[in-house]
């Protein structure tokens, strides 16, 4: 800091309330706190035999990223999946000047780290066998978001294209976050579709975030940042190196609650991301395609295989939400009078259903009012909102208002 920027900051700081001032000085605390923890992540994860699975091993072990490096070389090598080599170059760890440059370098892009023990960390994410430690995040992470994955082929025909713009548009609608990998083709058309309709988009990325790849993406890049996410588990400067994707694709899937896979050759990489989601519990949706067009064959053997035909948006949320359900809490009782629903409707809705039905009247209802009355999550109120759309019951209009819909309804027997 020059002799200048010094008597400029003393300057503003003679300015300020003592109130303000104790806030500033806490708030450099904190920071000062957050970088000098980070700084042990960011170490822990260049070291060589440290990876993604042995991570948390050490992490659980020793309590605090400090306390490893601070730890002889025989103990650390007591731990499952460290060698010898490995524990001795924790112990005689010395390249701090590179680590703090790295995160310099990251403060000065307004990037983030977000590590797993973080809150912002994708949820859905935290439940795969090899996690990311920590992620890099350039725009915003939020709380409960409900993440579908979308990719395809990089050579993805006009029809393909147009496809799955309306799907991410018309799920964006919705409140549904989707998340694709930035790349030529059917990515990028998913990200557009999202943007198009105002909805979160996240970009997961396989190299630094300095480093945009495609560079015909760059604008699009930008446009997601403001509008969600562009995420990667890459240091800045990594190039987009061919053996990145396949892990990169790992991560679309693992903080997703389903991939749809639009357009894909026989050898797609889509193909190994449709892989990942079932190992890792996710559901997989296909569009099917012509049986004459290579780009089709990918995503038919998928369907014959067992993944889901999709024909609409509601062929996809009627197999997400109750993977949703599954996460709900405990709904406080709504205190205000509920809406007259014949009983033999009212029987087939959850207790969260009917507690949304309670703030639902005939006037429109910002689903901002809903989650500020009934006290819940955005992704649970979202998804029985879905919920009860899907069931006729209530209607969504332009700007993310409801109404109830229930003249004439008739509930299945």
């Amino acid at each position: 800091m020059s002799s200048q920027q010094v008597i400029t900051c003393a300057h503003f700081l003679t300015k300020r309330p003592a109130k303000q001032l104790l806030q500033i000085a806490l708030t450099i605390k904190q920071l000062s706190m957050d970088l000098e923890n980070l700084k042990y992540w960011i170490a822990l994860k260049s070291i060589t035999g440290v990876g993604n699975v042995t991570f948390p091993t050490l992490v659980d072990k020793f309590v605090s990223l400090r306390a490893i490096f601070t730890t002889p070389a025989p103990q650390l090598a007591t731990t499952p999946g460290i060698s010898k080599k490995t524990a001795a170059a924790i112990a005689c760890f010395k390249n701090w000047d590179k680590i703090k440059l790295e995160l310099d370098r990251t403060i000065q892009a307004d990037i983030k780290i977000i590590t797993y023990q973080d809150e912002l960390y994708p949820a859905k994410l935290l439940n795969i066998y090899d996690r990311p430690a920590f992620i890099y995040v350039k725009g915003t992470l939020t709380k409960d978001e409900i993440n579908i994955a979308m990719v395809g082929s990089r050579q993805a025909s006009t029809y393909g294209k147009y496809t799955t713009e309306r799907i991410s548009r018309e799920l964006s609608i919705k409140g549904i976050t989707i998340v694709s990998g930035l790349a030529r083709g059917i990515d990028a058309a998913a990200h557009r579709g999202a943007l198009t309709a105002q909805g979160r988009t996240i970009a997961v990325m396989g190299s630094g975030l300095d480093i945009i790849y495609p560079p015909e993406n760059k604008k699009l890049y930008a446009e997601i940042e403001q509008s969600g996410a562009v995420i990667s588990e890459y240091a800045l400067g990594t190039p987009p190196l061919a053996n990145n994707f396949p892990a990169r694709n790992r991560i679309i899937s693992g903080m997703s609650y389903g991939v749809v896979v639009v357009e894909a050759g026989e050898k797609s990489g889509s193909l190994i991301t449709a892989r990942l989601a079932l190992e890792q519990g996710r559901e997989v949706f296909a569009v099917p395609g012509s049986i004459d067009s290579a780009g089709a064959r990918g995503t038919n053997k998928l369907i014959k295989q067992g993944a889901k035909l999709i024909e609409n948006i509601d062929d996809i949320l009627e197999d997400i939400l109750p993977q949703i359900e599954k996460t709900t809490p405990p709904v406080r009782s709504s205190v205000e009078s509920p809406v007259a629903i014949e009983p033999t409707i009212t029987a087939k809705l959850s207790v969260i259903e009917k507690v949304i039905i309670d703030h639902i009247s005939t006037n429109n209802r910002h689903i901002d009012e809903i989650i500020a009355a009934t006290a819940l999550s955005p992704a649970v109120a979202l998804s029985s909102l879905m919920s009860l759309e899907l069931k006729g019951i209530i209607q969504q209009h332009p700007g993310k208002f409801f109404t109830l819909n229930n003249h004439g309804y008739e509930p299945n027997s």
